[in-house]
């Protein structure tokens, strides 16, 4: 076959390559990751597109083993061309991205922020030209790098920007992980097929060939096109033309192992000089011809060093210096000795400005270093805090790591190695917080350290695994604290509750359940003096589970009010404030909480948490009844955990579904979520799922299996689900014709509505005691429940008081009073989506005598829940930018999806879109950093 730009056997991959820049030149997005093994032709791939992206701007940078620990070099790489845009980024992002590439001090800024910024900073680029970014060898960027592309990659809908990452398959060895790219679109190369590469074989050997000896090197490159140019370069002329001297039998080695070897073939052909040029640019990942020629004259080189290395195909030195394939760069510095290695990188650290880049010279420094040094040492750990404050925990990590290594003092290097152990937990590196935790294991750590150190391994355990093993783990670290620092003792028993109260529900119960840890904590006192917010959750969480929640919900108030008053960034510890608020029925504590959280995730970047927070602020909006505004959270909390890759469990989503009635959907829903909570041991999962059971069952009148469903709901003691799902088992008990269950969990609903007193509870407690009342006593009962529920907002229960008041009034034959109130709860079901409740409401009209036809919400002219969002927020007057910022996306794809809007609304501008949003029903959906409640 011809080959395509002299690519043999890639014309399909060509093919592929020109629709992603017609797609580009279109003005849509473009992402591919392409892998495959060393020599599959990957680079040459990327040699092609740079080629056909004439009218484009082509941006192209490369991974480099040596940099993999400095945060944020391979960004910076890539936009170092653009920097002069940055000033025209929101101040935020600004910030964030000046503060990561070290061109100015500040607070570390959070790694999805810099991602935003980087996102908004190509799409300025691109407004003015196409943009195509090529990054070559993904897999040895630096963590942080890797991590802000990947978020780039996942949130570009409507710019013109082709993203293309070559990621290195296993070939031999394994690589590092590259695991920030999983989900998006792949081509893998395989080796070419036998025409193409006996043709591809036949153009790079010129002279006669034995056909024993072209059929092992086929056999050997299986296809491979670099093995197929290089491997034959392995033989002899005489070799090549008879087979003479060929052996008869190899050690089975990878193809990768013997391209290598035909590379070293070519590096001991080279002049000693030349190879120890290739040698210093091998160690330097930086690629700058001045630095190359510095450090190589403090090894006595000279610039005819460099001539063999270039005739020889292996090097070119111009405005940059490069390999001419990576595998040549690994196999120069792999084939050198330790000697020759540390000799090399002790010139580049001569080499090296400290105070230009006191980074990169402390790591030549320490990579030149092979005994013990506490200079050396001291050097990265300053390293490391420079990094830590550009936000890239994973170099702060490294530098320490490495700091340990070289520390001479044992009881020093336990105390850095449990530091590490920290910012590699920080930034996701699990293994290696668990690898340092070994070293600091094996040092004579004094007491604080070793306390620190098991918190951190407990800490560890609840982030892979919401599950059983946690809260026993941080109970023991909270003990072993508890003499050493009782604010961190009382820091650490709180996180022990919580990993208790996330795990623990009826028979997924953990040895150490919530009420265990909450006696251990209340023997932990806080001692005189104010105490602070997380102080009075803890006190509150810990009576709550030991003496109920009538003696609890004073302290938890309290807690709540300063968690309300606080200003504080989004942690676990607020997300749990915001399930208190919701178990105690406080509405407005609930919604601001989570706003406030929210609007703060939004403006600081601190995307990990984020999804979780939307999550349960969707579950607000599922009680306030306005399902349109939960599913627009639910729908941007999954597109960031695709961005973030930190997804939260689908409680809100299962929860959605069944108060719209959708069987098949929280079927699916829940089968997946218990499927992946038993085996981890989290049992809040199915205590959740329960709790949807039993909202869908008694939604359809199933009243045997919502009673099942809501008594395996209220088996154990958990945050949220126990208060809702008791008025859910007192209606289901009640229809189900099981009195003394009904009283029972009235009464105990009762003591939690009593304690907490907010208008919500009061109307959940007064509709949950109307169904078990009769006469006068029960139609009261019914109408306060319909004010108070009036009064604070949350239709979803108002309108199933209508329900349940106009069923009874159906019963007590007053059909005409009935149908007002049925009428009312149709209509308020059909409004916010719930089918099931609002067939019931149907049925009991038809009981009445009233025709009433099937009606379906208004979907807002099928405006998706992400249009509709960003419809709001331009109704309210944010700019695209602003509302880019809001939702991490790039203002070009604001207006995308504005003007999609546009079309479905019949309007041609912002100026139309109140009067339009108010006519499709979409004047209530309400956006968290608004700051108040749909009302």
């Amino acid at each position: 076959m011809k080959p395509v730009h002299g690519l043999y056997g890639r014309r399909a991959e060509c093919d592929m390559l020109d629709r992603l820049l017609e797609d580009v030149q279109a003005g849509r997005h473009a992402v591919l990751v392409l892998r495959g093994e060393p020599g599959e032709g990957k680079t040459a791939l990327l040699d092609y597109m740079a080629d056909k992206a004439a009218n484009s701007r082509v941006i192209r940078i490369s991974g480099v083993q040596p940099e993999m620990e400095l945060a944020y070099a391979g960004l910076h790489q890539l936009c170092m061309s653009m920097l002069d845009h940055i000033d025209d980024l929101p101040p935020p992002q600004r910030d964030a991205l000046r503060s990561a590439f070290g061109l100015a001090e500040g607070a570390a800024p959070d790694r999805f922020l810099v991602g935003l910024a980087a996102l908004t900073l190509l799409s300025e680029v691109a407004d003015a030209r196409t943009l195509v970014c090529l990054i070559d060898d993904f897999q040895w960027l630096d963590r942080a790098s890797a991590q802000a592309l990947a978020f780039v990659a996942r949130r570009l809908v409507a710019d013109p920007i082709a993203l293309v990452f070559v990621v290195r398959s296993s070939g031999g060895e394994p690589e590092p992980d590259d695991g920030e790219l999983v989900g998006l679109p792949e081509l893998t190369l395989t080796g070419l097929d036998d025409r193409d590469a006996r043709t591809l074989l036949a153009s790079a050997i010129p002279g006669p060939l034995d056909e024993r000896v072209r059929e092992r090197i086929l056999e050997e490159s299986r296809g491979n096109p670099l093995a197929l140019l290089v491997l034959p370069t392995d033989l002899t002329l005489p070799e090549l033309a008879g087979g003479f001297g060929l052996p008869t039998s190899r050690s089975p080695t990878s193809r990768t192992s013997r391209i290598e070897r035909c590379y070293l073939r070519r590096l001991g052909a080279l002049p000693p000089q030349a190879r120890q040029l290739l040698l210093v640019a091998a160690a330097d990942p930086v690629g700058d011809p001045a630095l190359l020629w510095r450090a190589a004259a403090g090894l006595g080189l000279t610039a005819d060093a460099a001539a063999p290395a270039e005739a020889a195909g292996l090097l070119t030195v111009g405005t940059r210096v490069r390999f001419a394939h990576p595998l040549v760069r690994s196999t120069v510095y792999r084939s050198a000795t330790q000697d020759e290695r540390q000799r090399v990188h002790l010139a580049l650290a001569e080499a090296t400005d400290r105070q230009v880049d006191p980074d990169r010279h402390a790591w030549h420094r320490a990579a030149a270093t092979a005994a013990p040094d506490e200079s050396v040492a001291e050097d990265l750990a300053r390293s490391a805090v420079r990094a830590q404050a550009r936000g890239g925990a994973a170099a702060a990590a490294a530098f320490l790591q490495r700091a340990a290594e070289l520390t001479p003092d044992l009881t020093l290097r336990g105390e850095r190695a449990v530091t590490a152990a920290q910012a590699a937990f920080t930034a996701g590196s699990f293994d290696m917080a668990y690898e340092l935790l070994s070293t600091a294991q094996m040092s004579p750590l004094d007491g604080m350290q070793q306390a620190r150190l098991e918190r951190l391994r407990a800490q560890l355990a609840f982030a892979l695994s919401r599950g059983s093993d946690a809260p026993g783990l941080l109970l023991h670290a909270a003990e072993r604290l508890t003499p050493l620092s009782l604010p961190l003792a009382r820091e650490t028993y709180l996180e022990a509750l919580m990993a208790a109260i996330f795990a623990g529900a009826g028979q997924l119960e953990p040895e150490f359940g919530a009420r265990t840890v909450a006696e251990a904590a209340r023997a932990a006192a806080a001692g005189s003096g104010s105490l602070s917010s997380a102080d009075l959750l803890l006190d509150g969480l810990s009576a709550q589970f030991t003496e109920g929640f009538a003696a609890a919900a004073p302290t938890l108030r309290r807690a709540l009010e300063a968690y309300r008053a606080s200003t504080g960034g989004l942690t676990w510890v607020c997300l749990t404030a915001s399930l208190v608020a919701a178990e105690m029925w406080e509405n407005e504590a609930f919604l601001n909480l989570l706003d406030t959280q929210v609007k703060a995730a939004r403006t600081a970047g601190t995307l990990n948490l984020l999804p979780l927070a939307l999550d349960y602020l969707g579950s607000y909006y599922i009680q306030a009844g306005d399902f349109a505004a939960a599913a627009a959270l639910v729908e941007e909390a999954a597109s960031l955990d695709a961005a973030v890759r930190v997804a939260p469990p689908p409680y809100t989503p299962t929860i959605l579904a069944a108060w719209q009635g959708d069987q098949a959907r929280t079927a699916k829903l829940t089968q997946d979520g218990i499927q992946d909570a038993f085996p981890r041991g989290e049992g809040s999962a199915v205590v959740l799922t329960e709790y949807a059971g039993a909202v869908l069952d008694n939604g359809l009148a199933r009243y045997s299996s919502a009673l099942a469903s809501a008594q395996r709901a209220t088996a154990g003691d958990n945050l949220v689900a126990r208060s809702w799902t008791l008025s859910e088992l007192v209606e289901a008990a009640a229809r189900a014709e099981q009195p003394g269950i009904a009283a029972q969990a009235l009464a105990e609903l009762t003591e939690r509505t009593q304690a907490s007193g907010t208008q919500w509870a009061l109307g959940i407690e007064a509709r949950s005691r109307a169904l078990l009342s009769e006469g006068e006593a029960a139609e009261q009962l019914y109408q306060e429940a319909i004010e108070r529920l009036t009064d604070c907002h949350m239709n979803a229960h108002l309108a199933r008081a209508h329900l349940l008041y106009g069923e009874w009034l159906r019963r007590e034959n007053r059909r005409a009073d009935a149908r007002e109130h049925l009428r009312r709860a149709h209509d308020m079901f059909t409004l916010m989506g719930a089918e099931a409740f609002g067939e019931r409401a149907r049925n009991e009209l038809l009981a009445t005598g009233e025709t009433v036809r099937k009606r379906t919400a208004d979907s807002g002219l099928d405006l998706t829940p992400q249009e509709a969002l960003i419809a709001s927020l331009a109704r309210d007057g944010r700019t695209n930018t602003e509302i880019g910022a809001e939702l991490f996306i790039s203002p070009r794809t604001v207006e995308w999806h504005l003007r999609k809007v546009y079309t479905k609304l019949a309007i041609n501008s912002r100026r139309e879109l109140r009067d339009a949003t108010i006519d499709a029903g979409l004047d209530t959906v309400w956006v968290p950093s608004q700051g108040s409640p749909p009302g």
